[in-house]
Formats: structure tokens, sequence, C-alpha cells
């Protein structure tokens, strides 16, 4: 079943701000929150779509790729194909958006139930690195793979991330008493209602270290490596991001990584401009080719290519090689080169070849032209460029 847009499954318009957004996505995430419909499994896939339409769009990253690309844009991008409604569960679902209602998802209004599994305790998260990588007009053509040393932070090795020196180094969080939230009751617009906030003291972990690392110091990251190996799509463009997830920064204790964002730089070429999927070319032939026709030669992305010039041609003549541009990074064929070709005037002449123009000048064929100012002999105008 196609994917209904996300604006509209948000019921917000295009140019909708972030406090929008988040308030629609609120009052979506009410309606048809599992805890309020019970057994209702279209209710249950309308709240995932809520989470899925709320992902991208509260990105400022994923929203331009998705007003730019559509769902087609959000391979790989953790929102879209493959996000919530594809892959999460709805445990993933309510850590990542628990805190749109001032705290613990699954504690708004006294509706526990999915939000309290595995403990309800909060899993921390590692930020995310933003690398940029240039890719020439080849590799974009074909697609490439990359691989780049990336310098982060990593679990560490001597705790294994837990940021404990041993598994008897944790006392229960005395705060919450191990819950990882501590709950208040609260008056609001929907009436009096029961939240629940993350823990101050353990971070809505449930647990303290009591005995730290001594490596680490208790964080259970540390600062390292890793060389990270990225497969870039054919038809990729300048500034396209792509997100690898859980390459980013390590978490404090055993928690999530972050994810690696990957911005796109094109390597400048010097005989072809890219204009979307088409590349141009500036072809510069001399007068005598113009007239009388003839083969050149022009650049491909990884070749040179003979191209027939018809006798008679103008300066801004544009010739076609279809097929030869880049592809289109959702697979929709590929574009063309462009090449645009530029007649050379010569600026001097000796004697000789003064004549001899001027005896051609006499000819039927190079007698007069059409103007915007009228007729006018097609080497008098060319007289001006001669020294």
């Amino acid at each position: 079943m196609a994917k209904r847009d996300y604006y509209e499954v948000l019921g917000v318009e295009k140019n909708a701000n972030a406090d929008e957004i988040k308030k629609a996505y609120r009052k979506a995430a009410i309606k048809y929150h599992p805890d309020k419909n019970p057994g209702d499994k279209e209710a249950e896939e309308k709240f995932k779509e809520a989470a899925e339409a709320y992902d991208v769009l509260s990105d400022q990253n994923k929203r331009a790729r998705y007003d730019q690309f559509g769902h087609a844009g959000m391979d790989g991008m953790g929102g879209g194909q493959g996000g919530f409604g594809g892959g999460f569960s709805m445990d993933d679902i309510f850590r990542n958006f628990g805190d749109i209602f001032g705290g613990h998802f699954g504690g708004f209004g006294g509706f526990g139930g999915f939000g309290q599994q595995g403990g309800g305790h909060r899993v921390n998260r590692g930020s995310d690195l933003r690398v940029k990588v240039k890719l020439t007009l080849k590799e974009i053509s074909e697609g490439t793979t990359k691989k780049l040393k990336i310098n982060k932070l990593v679990a560490c090795d001597k705790c294994g991330g837990t940021g404990a020196k041993d598994s008897d180094s944790y006392s229960t969080c005395p705060n919450c008493n191990g819950s990882g939230y501590v709950t208040e009751i609260v008056n609001s617009f929907f009436g009096r209602a029961q939240t629940q906030r993350v823990c101050p003291t353990c971070h809505g972990e449930g647990k303290v270290v009591t005995k730290p690392c001594d490596k680490c110091h208790g964080e259970g990251a540390v600062r390292g490596e890793e060389v990270v190996e990225i497969r870039i799509p054919a038809g990729v463009g300048e500034g396209m991001q792509l997100s690898v997830s859980g390459k980013g920064n390590a978490a404090r204790h055993g928690g999530v990584n972050g994810d690696l964002l990957v911005v796109i730089e094109e390597e400048h070429n010097p005989e072809l401009v890219r204009d979307g999927n088409d590349l141009l070319h500036n072809l510069t032939i001399p007068v005598t080719t113009a007239i009388l026709g003839g083969t050149v030669e022009v650049p491909t992305i990884d070749s040179r290519a003979k191209i027939k010039i018809a006798a008679g041609t103008q300066a801004g003549k544009v010739l076609r090689l279809k097929g030869k541009g880049l592809p289109d990074v959702n697979g929709y064929g590929r574009g063309d080169i462009l090449v645009v070709v530029d007649v050379a005037i010569p600026t001097k002449l000796n004697s000789e070849e003064k004549k001899l123009l001027e005896k051609l000048a006499e000819q039927p064929n190079f007698k007069s032209v059409n103007t915007p100012r009228g007729e006018q002999n097609i080497f008098d105008r060319m007289r001006n460029f001669f020294g």
C-alpha cells in the first residue's frame, strides 16, 4: 500500500513550523495511543504512521530531503522506508519521542502500557557525526564505496562501555527507586494528568555507578577511531546527505550509538558542468569548421567521444549526446551531455589571409546575412575582430 504524504498524516501545511508539527504529532499520538485503543490494529498503525511522519518532519535534514524527493528519498535516512512503520517497535517510538509530553511518553494521563515495556528505563544515545565526502563525476555516475577513518567516541574496551569497574559497581538509584522516572501530577488542557519525567539523578537508567571504570572515568566511552565503509549510490548531488545508522559517537553507559551523516561534495570538472542530471560542455570551433563542417572530440564522463559538426553550424547551436549524462538518484533514467557550440573568430590576419577573405566576400553565399540592423556583409562584421 502506498505511503500517505507525511504532511497529510499530521494534518499540517507544507510550510508548517517546528512547533506546529510537534503539536500536530502530539494530538495524533494521543488520539491513536495503544492504551487508549486497546486491540485496535488500525489505531496502532496510525500511531506508528504519525510517529514515522514526525520522525522525518521534525528533522531539518530529513524534511529537506523528503520535500525534494518524497518517500523515495528516505532510503537509508532512518525515516520513511525502513523507518518506524517498517522495522521499529513501539518501544522505539516511546523511547525516541517520550519527551514530547514533557516526560516519559507512556505516563501521559495514565497510559502506561507500551511505554513501560522493558522496565521503562531510558536508553542513552550518542551524538551524530557529520563528514564531507568529495566525489568525481565518474564516482557519481557509477556509485562508489568509500572507506573513511572517523575520529569519534567509541565504547570503552576495559569496561565494555558500561562505565562501571565491575558487575558489582552498581546500586539502585535512590531518587527513582530504579524506575528511571519520577512521577508528577499536573493540571493541563486535557484535565488532571499523571506525567513522568526522566530522573535527574540517574538520567533514566534506574541505577548509578558506585565504582567507575578507571579508563573512561565512568562514562563508558573514550576517544578513538573507526574505519567506516560507506556505499554511496549513483546519481547523488552536491549537498545531499546520507545517513549511516549507528556509526556516530558511542553513548554513555552502553547506550545506542549516534549516526554518521555523510554530506556529498562534487569535485570540480574543468570540462563538464553539471545541470541536474545533464552535463554541459562549451565547445569552441574554428570559423572554418563552422562553415565547412568536420569532426571534433568532446569529453564524456570517463573518456572522449567524436561528434560531427554540420556545415554551416551557427554559434549557440546545442548538440546532444543522449544518455551520456548522470543517472537519476531515484533510478529514473540518465541525463544527456549538451554540447554548446561557440565559433572562434580570428583576431589577427596577415595580408594574404585578408585578400583571400575579401575574395570570398564577393561570392554569393557570403554576400549578406540578416541582422537586427538589416543586411550586412558577413566579412564586414568579422573585420571588427581583425587586427
